[in-house]
């Protein structure tokens, strides 16, 4: 889903000009409302706490996403479900991966599990499937895991776009951000895939 580098320079080669380094980037809003200007590109120098707090919610979450797409090999006989699954472990796997390098270049020790300690970090829930939701996962077969994986799949989704949005409004760091702007983007178009896909299973 994302190269971070790569993805700062793919569209260098259009013909609209580039944008102003002082031109603000629009964050998403909740669900209804129009979106929010943040800060300047230029005046986003280093990393402040909102990045780290973005980076370690954000590690444990796509883990979960891991996890509930591992299971769809073996539950699902439906090619539109696998290939969302297939999807969300090929792009979260590298997410994962830039997240945690970017933390351990700051000296901090990048999160284990998939568990958000949101008291701490203050990022919520944000769509995180309960380990309740999680077993009725696992044991599901056929169109009921579908139904159930796409469901929680959705929400999960929904609440990375929240949490990204929030980096888009307070982040100051540039790799966390085009993180963050492509996380947004990305699992919007996925979003409306899954929805498409339940459309279709009734």
């Amino acid at each position: 889903m994302l190269a971070v580098a790569p993805a700062l320079a793919a569209c260098s080669s259009g013909a609209a000009p580039p944008a102003r380094a002082d031109a603000p980037v629009i964050a998403p809003g909740a669900p209804g409302q129009s979106g929010s200007p943040t800060a300047p590109a230029a005046a986003r120098t280093g990393p402040v706490a909102a990045d780290v707090r973005f980076a370690e919610a954000m590690i444990p979450h796509h883990r979960q996403a891991l996890e509930m797409a591992g299971l769809a090999a073996a539950r699902t006989d439906d090619p539109l479900v696998t290939a969302v699954a297939n999807r969300v472990m090929d792009g979260q796997r590298p997410e994962i991966a830039v997240m945690e390098s970017w933390l351990r270049g700051l000296g901090r020790t990048p999160p284990s599990g998939h568990d958000h300690g949101t008291s701490d970090l203050g990022m919520g829930g944000y769509g995180m499937a309960g380990e309740e939701e999680l077993s009725r996962l696992r044991t599901a077969r056929g169109r009921g895991f579908d139904r159930l994986f796409l469901a929680l799949m959705i929400r999960h989704h929904e609440g990375a776009v929240s949490m990204a949005a929030e980096e888009l409004r307070r982040g100051r760091d540039r790799t966390m951000r085009t993180m963050a702007q492509d996380v947004v983007s990305g699992q919007q178009i996925e979003i409306a895939r899954m929805r498409g896909i339940q459309r279709k299973l009734g």
